[in-house]
This record gives structure tokens, sequence and C-alpha cells, in this order.
């Protein structure tokens, strides 16, 4: 094992629960190899996940993705970002280029393309798209999340037609 691995392990390990130690862990990863994508990636995530900063966040995720474009592990978290700093276009192109990426999860790529047009009020359109990932799943790891988006997405639409209803 390489010391960039055994550094990255130990960042991966530590986040979220102890930021200074992973952020203490991603530094000596990056001293070993500064073009290791996946703690390109995390630091990305930190920026996004807990400081906010949307911005620092897309250029960790876009110097990622300019050194591997098969950097599998970039793209939701990249793509959440995008939908968290109301870049919806931008999350739109990333989506559509993601799903032709081989190896990309692509039910986790559809399960943000909902979210997507969740944000943009198209719930009859996300719960259409949501009803095929169903049917694409192969492992019940994001069942609960899908139950959940499902029942939001129908209350939002039962609370929409009632609004039309009352003008």
């Amino acid at each position: 094992m390489k010391s960039v691995d055994k550094y990255l392990f130990q960042a991966l390990d530590n986040y979220p629960y102890w930021l200074e130690g992973t952020i203490e862990s991603l530094d000596y990863a990056l001293s070993y190899d500064d073009k290791n994508t996946t703690a390109l990636c995390l630091y990305g995530r930190i920026h996004a996940e807990q400081l906010q900063d949307y911005e620092g966040a897309k250029n960790y995720f876009q110097q990622a993705i300019s050194i591997d474009i098969h950097a599998l592990e970039v793209y939701p978290h990249y793509i959440e970002t995008l939908l968290l700093n109301e870049d919806f276009e931008e999350a739109q192109k990333l989506i559509d280029f993601a799903q032709t990426i081989k190896g990309v999860k692509k039910v986790e790529i559809k399960l943000k393309l909902v979210s997507l047009l969740e944000r943009q009020l198209a719930f009859k359109k996300a719960l259409k798209l949501l009803k095929k990932v169903k049917l694409e799943l192969i492992v019940s790891e994001h069942n609960y999340q899908i139950e959940e988006t499902e029942k939001r997405l129908k209350s939002k639409l039962e609370t929409n037609s009632k609004k039309k209803k009352r003008k």
C-alpha cells in the first residue's frame, strides 16, 4: 500500500466525524499525490457539506474531473453541490454527461435528476422518473430515499393541485 492510500483511508474514515483529522490526512495524501481525485473530491465535499462554500467545492470537483474524467466518486457530490448552489442548468448538463460514463452509479445520478426536477417544481416529471428508477434498482440501498421522495412528491403534487382548484 502506498503512503497516499494510507492517508486517504484515514481521511475517509475520519469524515465527517473528525474534521481536523480529515483535513490533516487529506493534506498528507495530497502532498504525496496532488492529483488524487478521491482526496480532491473529499475536499470538495468538506467545502460543500461543512462550510457551505459551494464555489470552493465546485473548484475541487472540477479539478478532480479535469485530472480523470472517470473519477466516478466525484459526480454525485458535484451534482448535489450544483443543486444546492442553484446552478440548475449546469447540474442538468453534468447529469446528462454523468449518465454516459461507464461504471457510474446510474440510479444515484437519476435520483439527482429527480431532485433537480423537484427543485424546478416539475413534480409530475419527477414522479414519473422516480417510478423508472424503481424499476432499475438492483440493490436496496436507495429504497428508503426513494420511498420518502415519492411521498414528498405526491404530497407536493396534491398541494399544488389544491391551489389550482382554489384559483
